[in-house]
């Protein structure tokens, strides 16, 4: 199954929130490498196994399943997260960039691929539209908590 979409970061016809610089969601989006927990709320442990200038590789422990994923960093433009399969996981890629059509107008694409099957008649059909779904929700949930961390961070 392959998905994405955009979320509108700095939407101009919403005053109330306010607008972040890329340097700023990339910061957000680095949070979301290194400390996984926060926008995994079922996450136990996550430990760095390997880290260079490029990325780096974790384990994250969701009670007694251990996932093993690549991080791939390519600096203010995007993050990709390769799950390494287990057998009993399905292996994905979450490619996250940062779009910036004009000046300071900054958009989030989220691209997933997965192992589903999402063509109809398949048995994967109708679970994939849940996953999607599910996806679109966490992203969403995702930018909120970015913006609220890096407030917390600006207010010390």
């Amino acid at each position: 199954m392959k998905y994405e979409h955009l979320i509108e970061i700095n939407d101009p016809a919403l005053i109330t929130l306010s607008p972040l610089s890329r340097s700023d969601l990339w910061q957000g989006l680095m949070l979301r490498v290194e400390q996984p927990a926060l926008f995994l709320p079922h996450l136990d442990e996550v430990q760095i196994v390997a880290r260079d200038e490029n990325g780096l590789v974790r384990e994250l422990a969701f009670g007694t399943l251990r996932i093993r994923d690549r991080v791939a960093l390519q600096v203010l433009n995007s993050v990709s997260i390769e799950v390494i399969a287990p057998s009993e996981h399905a292996g994905s890629i979450l490619h996250i960039s940062i779009e910036e059509p004009e000046p300071e107008r900054l958009f989030l694409r989220f691209s997933y691929s997965t192992t589903l099957v999402d063509a109809p008649g398949t048995p994967d059909a109708e679970l994939s539209s849940y996953v999607k779904s599910a996806y679109r929700e966490s992203d969403i949930e995702s930018v909120k908590i970015i913006r609220e961390q890096l407030a917390k961070h600006h207010a010390n």
